[in-house]
C-alpha cells in the first residue's frame, strides 16, 4: 500500500466515477483502475461496486475511506509542519470562524497579522458553533474563533479574548426605539428573527427569554447576520445580536438598544487542539492573537 494508491482511492470515492477522478488527477484512467485493483488485492476485500460508468463504496470501502482520509490529513499536516519549521513566517494557517465575527473581528485581526507577516497565507472556513469545535478536534483547522468559549470540550482548549454584550436590534418605528435601554420582556409580544436551532446565538436568546418568563415567537430564521439585520430593517421582527456585529453596519431603518434585564453577555475567543501541538505558523498566529486582544482590551473596541 503506498501514498499514490490512497490518493487515487480517495479521489474515486469522492467522485464515484473513475474517469472524473482520472481527469482531476491528470492521470490515465487505466492507471487509477490498476492502482485500485492492486489495493483491493492487497487488502483482500472489494472496496467499490461497479455500476455502469459509476462506482459506489462497499461497506468495507466506507470504513477504509474514513481511515484513508485521516491518514492523508496527517500526511498534509506533517508536510506543512516541516515547511513551517523551515520558515514559519511563510506558512499557511487554517482558521475556522462563525458568521458573527466575520465582518469586523476576523478581518481586523488578519489584517494586523498580515501587516507584520505579509507572506503568511490563510485558509478560512465558516461554520456553526459545533462545526467549529469539531473542525479543530478532527484536524481540519488548527484554530477556531468561537463565541461563547467552551469550557468542557474533550479535544480542544478554549481561550477567552474578551466579553461582549448582546443588544436588541429594533425597527426604527418600534414603540421602544427611543428608549435608552429595555427589559427583554418588553418585546415578548414581538416576532423574533433568530438564527436556526443548533446555532449558539439561538440558544442564548431563547434561554434569556425563558429567564424572563416567555418563549419568543420566531417569525423568521437566518444563518447570515446581514440577512437577519435586513429582516429587522424591513419591519418583520426584532432580534438580539452581539454588539460587535453592529459596530460598522446598522441598517438605516433600525436602532440598537441596550438590554438592561437580563444582562446578556458572551465570551469571545478561540479554541486550539488539546491533543496535539500547534504547527509553527499557527503558533505564531495564536501568540499574536493573545497579544492583539491584550492590547485591545486597554481601549475596548
Amino acid at each position: 500500500m503506498d501514498f499514490k494508491q490512497i490518493q487515487y482511492f480517495i479521489e474515486v470515492a469522492k467522485r464515484e466515477h473513475v474517469t472524473e477522478a482520472a481527469h482531476n488527477l491528470h492521470v490515465a484512467q487505466s492507471a487509477i483502475s490498476r492502482q485500485i485493483a492492486n489495493l483491493e488485492t492487497e487488502l483482500g476485500v472489494q472496496l467499490f461496486l461497479r455500476e455502469g460508468r459509476n462506482v459506489r463504496l462497499t461497506p468495507l470501502g466506507k470504513i477504509f475511506q474514513e481511515h484513508a482520509e485521516k491518514a492523508m490529513r496527517e500526511m498534509e499536516i506533517a508536510r506543512r509542519e516541516i515547511d513551517e519549521f523551515l520558515n514559519p513566517e511563510k506558512g499557511t494557517i487554517r482558521v475556522s470562524f462563525p458568521s458573527s465575527l466575520a465582518s469586523h473581528i476576523l478581518p481586523s485581526v488578519i489584517s494586523a497579522f498580515r501587516a507584520r507577516y505579509p507572506d503568511v497565507r490563510f485558509q478560512l472556513r465558516q461554520g456553526s458553533f459545533r462545526n467549529l469545535i469539531d473542525s479543530v478536534s478532527r484536524g481540519e483547522a488548527d484554530i477556531a474563533f468561537v463565541a461563547p468559549v467552551p469550557k468542557d470540550e474533550k479535544d480542544v482548549e478554549g481561550h477567552i479574548f474578551f466579553s461582549e454584550k448582546l443588544v436588541a436590534l429594533l425597527p426604527a418605528n418600534h414603540d421602544l426605539a427611543d428608549q435608552p435601554a429595555i427589559r427583554l420582556d418588553q418585546i415578548k409580544d414581538d416576532p423574533f428573527v433568530l438564527f436556526p436551532r443548533g446555532f449558539v446565538l439561538y440558544r442564548i436568546v431563547t434561554d434569556a427569554c425563558h429567564q424572563m418568563g416567555f418563549h419568543p415567537q420566531v417569525s423568521f430564521e437566518g444563518e447570515d447576520i446581514d440577512a437577519i439585520k435586513g429582516l429587522v430593517a424591513a419591519g418583520l421582527g426584532v432580534t438580539l445580536l452581539p454588539e460587535v456585529t453592529l459596530l460598522e453596519s446598522i441598517p438605516r431603518t433600525t436602532v440598537k438598544v441596550p438590554v438592561s434585564e437580563p444582562e446578556l453577555t458572551r465570551t469571545v475567543g478561540a479554541v486550539i487542539p488539546s491533543n496535539r501541538e500547534l504547527p509553527p505558523s499557527e503558533k505564531l498566529f495564536f501568540e499574536f492573537l493573545q497579544e492583539f486582544f491584550n492590547n485591545l482590551q486597554r481601549f475596548r473596541f
